[in-house]
């Protein structure tokens, strides 16, 4: 094949995979559409609430193990699995700090997944480093906010310690996205981030009651979940189509 007709094969494979794919988020989508519709403000917690809340994120778990394999059981599968682990946790208000330590164990899966070969990284840029101090310095500053009020908050001395390695690592993954380049993985874990900060608002009462809260934050939430398995998928086709472009 000539060059134009190897660009031509490489859109409709880009444009097959992208149909595919869209197809195989399907039950994500429909999972997560019960949920809106199920969710009531004041419910009480329950098994049936706790399985609606995390069968999205176990979804798109399965999506991507269907599609990268068993190579990223230790990376954005393993990562889902436990963010659909947290999820279960957070419907009971009591069970907060399990929940929150199986989304720092999730965060730190992705982190160690965008380091993997299968992204492409920038240099440490000007442009990177400045992008790296802007989240550190907002992780830091949120956390002095917040510390007021997680001294108030029951179980402070597990609270005060464990807010502060959380906002670490989820700062930590941030910063590992962007030097991804892949534009869906950081938007995702911007995202993530800033589901976390109106969840934290609302569990520790910095802020007053916000209508509608837990519809921002769970919005914000799929849609990170989303962005950041979409993503993986797509830099694991990249990598193998290039290698094949290699072997050609």
């Amino acid at each position: 094949m000539d060059i134009l007709e190897t660009a031509a094969y490489d859109r409709r494979q880009r444009r097959n995979m992208s149909c595919t794919l869209l197809f195989s988020l399907l039950p994500f989508f429909l999972s997560a559409a019960l949920y809106f519709y199920l969710w009531t403000p004041d419910a009480p917690a329950s098994i049936m609430a706790a399985g609606v809340k995390s069968a999205p994120t176990l979804l798109l778990a399965a999506v991507v193990l269907s599609w990268n394999g068993g190579q990223s059981v230790l990376g954005v599968v393993g990562g889902l699995v436990f963010s659909a682990l947290g999820d279960w946790c957070l419907v009971w208000p009591e069970l907060f700090l399990h929940g929150m330590g199986a989304f720092a164990v999730a965060h730190l899966l992705y982190s160690l997944t965008f380091l993997s070969s299968r992204y492409s990284h920038e240099s440490s840029s000007s442009c990177n480093r400045f992008l790296y101090l802007i989240l550190f310095l907002t992780g830091g500053g949120f956390y002095i906010y917040m510390y007021p009020f997680l001294q108030k908050a029951p179980d402070s001395e597990f609270l005060v310690p464990g807010v502060g390695a959380y906002i670490f690592l989820i700062t930590l993954m941030g910063m590992l996205a962007i030097r991804t380049r892949h534009t869906a993985v950081l938007l995702g874990s911007l995202i993530f981030m800033v589901s976390d900060v109106s969840l934290a608002l609302q569990v520790f009462k910095a802020i007053p009651p916000v209508e509608h809260g837990q519809l921002v934050v769970m919005v914000t939430y799929y849609l990170a979940q989303l962005l950041i398995a979409v993503g993986d998928v797509r830099s694991a086709r990249n990598k193998e189509d290039f290698a094949k472009w290699k072997r050609s």
